[in-house]
């Protein structure tokens, strides 16, 4: 499905606001500069003048004098400009102080560039259809900030990754903070694999929030979800909170959680390989997270699929105990010792 009107009004509303907004600030920077400096006014009062002049001149001139006309009223005016730009820096201010303002600078906050919607169109329609408030609820808590390593054991080493859960966490915690600093200038995807509650979903929630702060536009959908948006679209199914799988392709990241918990068949093995081939093509990131290991991995999944994960994808395993157990149990020893 595209927007709706009703959405598309939503979004181009929104551009509206912005502009509005930047043109307040804008009108509050020039009665500021105006009442620290009477100069700016008589400033804009010539550009007014000669831009007058010019507008009569290309009335009367003669194409013999039309380009050494344009030449001198052009140099008034930048002279002006820097007029302006030296009051402005006599002042303590920056130059451009009073340049428009743009949120986006490649679309002037129109959300088109010519015919084409900006990546700003985008990011504003993704987050609207998406809903995505629920995920940012969730990374108020689950976040960077709140990260910790003291969930990790690190006095038993694992026969298989031969490391401790907390050296093991402590390299996979670097891959992923250089993940999102160079997400704009890597192509980087992502399979963590690991047992529940081993902190997969805790990583990947951390990562979202960042891009989203950064202005980057995320899709985070467990398995289930993703595979009912791809049904709802193919079957004419009527279901609610389903994404517009065009959004799948269009995101800055897409996050796949808790793959292999969906019902796998070979629709459900298209539709994933479908996504996972069309955005490699895009240089758009993926990141995919699974209960399974790897050998399960190419045991549910067609070789296509399990082949490009294998070709495409930076294999993170997470192991440990689960979180979710240690902080009931740590928060029922700190009840029992405050009570007694």
């Amino acid at each position: 499905m595209a927007l709706t009107n009703t959405q598309y009004a939503s979004v181009m509303r929104t551009f509206d606001d912005i502009r509005s907004l930047n043109n307040r600030i804008l009108d509050n920077r020039y009665e500021e500069i105006k009442a620290l400096s009477p100069k700016l006014e008589e400033i804009d009062n010539k550009v007014i003048e000669i831009s007058l002049e010019a507008a009569k001149a290309k009335i009367n001139k003669s194409s013999n004098d039309s380009s050494d006309i344009d030449n001198i009223l052009d140099s008034k005016l930048k002279k002006l400009e820097q007029d302006k730009r030296d009051l402005l820096i006599s002042l303590g201010k920056p130059a451009n102080y009073l340049d428009e303002i743009y949120n986006c600078p490649k679309c002037h906050d129109t959300g088109f560039i010519g015919q084409q919607k900006c990546s700003c169109f985008k990011k504003i329609a993704i987050d609207l259809v998406y809903r995505d408030s629920n995920l940012k609820n969730i990374i108020k808590d689950e976040n960077f900030d709140t990260f910790t390593y003291k969930w990790y054991d690190d006095t038993v080493i694992d026969p298989r990754f031969k490391t401790t859960a907390r050296k093991n966490m402590e390299k996979v915690y670097g891959i992923v903070r250089k993940f999102v600093s160079n997400f704009d200038k890597e192509f980087t995807n992502l399979l963590i694999t690991g047992n529940t509650g081993v902190g997969k979903t805790f990583l990947t929630n951390c990562i979202a929030k960042e891009l989203l702060d950064s202005s980057h536009s995320v899709i985070y959908l467990t398995a289930i979800e993703f595979f009912e948006s791809f049904e709802s679209r193919d079957f004419n199914k009527d279901r609610d909170n389903v994404v517009d799988t065009q959004y799948f392709l269009d995101a800055d990241l897409l996050i796949i959680d808790d793959l292999g918990t969906e019902n796998s068949n070979s629709y459900t093995n298209s539709r994933l390989f479908y996504i996972i081939n069309e955005r490699s093509i895009r240089k758009k990131p993926m990141i995919i997270s699974a209960n399974l290991e790897i050998n399960e991995i190419g045991d549910r999944y067609s070789e296509r699929v399990f082949s490009r994960l294998l070709s495409s994808y930076k294999l993170l395993g997470l192991f440990g105990q689960d979180i979710r157990i240690l902080k009931r149990n740590n928060h029922w020893l700190y009840l029992s010792t405050w009570l007694y």
